[in-house]
C-alpha cells in the first residue's frame, strides 16, 4: 500500500480540532482496503487499551473482516479485566503479523509503548494512531489523536462509526469498559455530557454494567487486600508538598503471592488521602526496573513530570519508568513537584 501523507499533523504542533474528522476518514479509507487490519495496544494495558482495541476487533469480525489483534510481553491481562469478551481472541506477540498492512495502535503514546511490535508499527504499511494522551508523539501516518476525549475508546466509537459498522453486544461492552476506566466511573473532570451520552448508547446493548463494576474496581483476592495494607501502612505523607506516596517491591509480592497486575488499581486508593494532590504508587518490575503511576486531583498537572522523565500520560494521571532506585526516584519526583 502506498504510504500516505499524514492528513492529520500539523508542523510544529498538535492537529486542530478539526483534523480528528479528517483523520478518522483517513483511517477509515485505509481499513477498509486492507485485506488484514492488525491492532496492538500498549504493554501492561489497561482496561481503555485493552477495551477500544478489542471494540474494533469486534466489530470488524462482525463484519466478515479479517482482524488480528495483540499486545506486547509480558502477555498477561490483569484478573479484573477477565470479564472483557474477546480476550480469547487475542494472539502472543510472536504471532503478530511482522510487516502489516495497515496496522492501528490504541491508547499509545509513542512507538516505544509496543515493546516488541514497534518494529512491526515501523515496517507497516500504514499506521494508524488512535489515542487521547496529550503527551501523544504523532507517530504514525494517519493520527487519530484527542486530547480532550475521555477515552480512546470515545475515539474507537468515532472509528467504528466512520466505517460504518453496527455496534454488537461484544463490542458495546469493550468500549463501555474503556470508557469507565478513563474516566474513573464518570468521576474524572473528562466526564462531559458526551460521555454520558455514549455510556447511554452503550448500555441500550447487553452491557452487564453490574458485573462489570465489581470486577473492575471492587473485587480482590484476599491476598491482595493483605498486601495492600502493607502497601498503606509503609505510606508517606509529605504535607508541605502536598504528596503522598508508596511502593510495591518485588519481595511484597512474591511474600503475598500476587501478581503485578493486581495491584494496578493501588494508586486509586492511595489518591483518596485528603490532605494531598499528587498521590505516587511506584512498582518494582521483575527485572528491577520500576514503573511510576501520579495522580493529581486536580491542582498539580503531573502529565509535565512523567514526560521530563520520559513518560507521558493526562494532567490528571500519568506515569513513567526508572531505572534508578526507589529514593532517588521519589526524590526526583519531589524535585519535580
Amino acid at each position: 500500500m502506498r504510504r500516505r501523507e499524514d492528513t492529520a499533523r500539523r508542523p510544529g504542533g498538535r492537529p486542530q480540532l478539526d483534523d480528528v474528522p479528517q483523520a478518522l476518514k483517513a483511517a477509515a479509507e485505509a481499513i477498509e482496503g486492507a485485506e488484514l487490519v492488525a491492532l496492538a495496544c500498549h504493554v501492561n494495558p489497561d482496561g481503555d487499551a485493552l477495551g477500544s482495541m478489542l471494540a474494533l476487533h469486534h466489530a470488524l469480525r462482525a463484519s466478515g473482516r479479517a482482524s488480528v489483534a495483540s499486545f506486547p510481553s509480558p502477555f498477561v491481562v490483569g484478573p479484573h479485566y477477565r470479564d472483557l469478551p474477546g480476550l480469547d481472541l487475542l494472539v502472543p506477540p510472536d504471532r503478530f503479523p511482522q510487516t502489516p498492512e495497515v496496522m492501528v495502535t490504541f491508547d499509545c503514546g509513542s512507538a516505544a509503548r509496543l515493546g516488541e511490535l514497534e518494529a512491526a508499527a515501523r515496517r507497516a504499511g500504514e499506521l494508524i494512531v488512535v489515542d487521547h494522551h496529550v503527551s501523544n508523539e504523532r507517530f504514525g501516518t494517519v493520527n487519530v489523536v484527542d486530547p480532550d476525549a475521555a477515552a480512546s475508546a470515545v475515539l474507537a466509537r468515532h472509528l467504528i462509526a466512520q466505517l460504518g459498522l453496527a455496534l454488537t453486544d461484544a463490542t458495546a461492552t469493550c468500549l463501555y469498559v474503556g470508557l469507565v476506566c478513563d474516566t474513573g466511573r464518570f468521576q474524572y473532570p473528562s466526564t462531559t455530557p458526551a460521555v454520558f451520552n455514549l455510556a447511554a448508547e452503550l448500555v441500550e446493548f447487553d452491557v452487564p454494567v453490574a458485573r462489570l463494576g465489581r470486577a473492575l474496581f471492587e473485587e480482590h483476592r484476599f491476598a491482595y487486600l493483605q498486601l495492600l495494607a502493607e502497601a498503606l501502612a509503609r505510606a508517606e505523607l509529605v504535607p508541605e508538598q502536598s504528596f503522598v506516596w508508596t511502593a510495591v517491591t518485588q519481595e511484597m509480592l512474591e511474600r503475598h503471592g500476587v501478581t503485578i497486575e493486581e495491584v494496578e488499581g493501588l494508586i486509586d486508593v492511595v489518591r483518596r488521602t485528603a490532605e494531598a494532590d499528587v498521590a505516587c504508587v511506584v512498582r518494582e518490575e521483575a527485572d528491577g526496573v520500576l514503573k511510576v503511576s501520579l495522580r493529581s486531583v486536580g491542582a498539580t498537572d503531573v502529565q509535565r513530570i512523567a514526560v521530563a522523565h520520559g513518560g507521558g500520560g493526562h494532567r490528571f494521571a500519568a506515569g513513567f519508568t526508572s531505572r534508578a532506585d526507589l529514593a532517588a526516584t521519589v526524590a526526583a519526583v519531589r524535585a519535580a513537584l
